[in-house]
């Protein structure tokens, strides 16, 4: 997010799926997400910085 100055609300207005800023929040601090808000997420980020980032290149567990 930082890279591409992106906000959580870029994310959450970007997405074309339920997601909340919330749900942002704590991917951004580094908390554990379910896989499925992982991939929300990463739709978001892939969408809003208009990039194919997969899943290993943003989180790390």
């Amino acid at each position: 997010m930082i890279k591409h100055n992106l906000t959580a609300h870029d994310l959450v207005s970007a997405s074309f799926e339920q997601i909340t800023h919330r749900m942002v929040k704590r991917g951004a601090e580094g908390r554990i997400l379910t896989r499925h808000m992982q991939i929300k997420v990463i739709n978001a980020i892939n969408k809003a910085a208009n990039k194919a980032y997969t899943l290993k290149d943003i989180f790390n567990y």
